[in-house]
């Protein structure tokens, strides 16, 4: 009896080893999952921005109507990681890529690229880490509030 009380100790203290290491690994791919989903926001972030300038240097009228929403967009960028940037003058150059020609046209824009991202940022829930998928969480729903806003005339 006592012999197979020592051999289930020792196989109870490989097998926690074991689980250590693995829990070592899966730690390891959990930060790097999480830092690639913070990559991620942060990028999409810094990309919705750059669509709040365009469509401010386009329509400096909207200022009122998007300055605001920029401004969070930016606060979002900064707490996903990407580096601050200041508000952009209303007198900015629009990049050639700004499609909408139309202030409904460019303000429906931005509301669809809202809602998209807010869509995404909330399926990479799934895969965050609880502080992150809080975060994430917290965005998304800013995002989906912003499209409202952006959709309602």
């Amino acid at each position: 009896m006592l012999a197979s009380v020592a051999g289930a100790a020792l196989l109870t203290g490989c097998s926690d080893g074991e689980d250590s290491a693995s829990d070592g690994a899966r730690g390891a791919r959990s930060v790097s999952a999480a830092q690639r989903i913070k990559a991620r926001a942060a990028r999409d972030s810094g990309d919705l921005l750059d669509r709040y300038e365009a469509a401010l240097a386009a329509h400096p009228a909207l200022a009122a109507r998007l300055g605001p929403l920029r401004d969070e967009v930016a606060r979002h960028a900064k707490s996903f990681g990407a580096p601050a940037r200041p508000a952009a003058p209303a007198s900015a150059s629009p990049s050639p890529s700004a499609a909408p020609a139309s202030e409904k046209d460019m303000v429906r824009a931005l509301a669809a690229n809202e809602r998209e991202l807010a869509d995404r940022r909330a399926a990479a829930l799934v895969d965050a880490p609880a502080e992150l998928a809080r975060l994430l969480a917290s965005v998304a729903a800013a995002g989906a509030g912003h499209a409202y806003l952006l959709t309602k005339d």
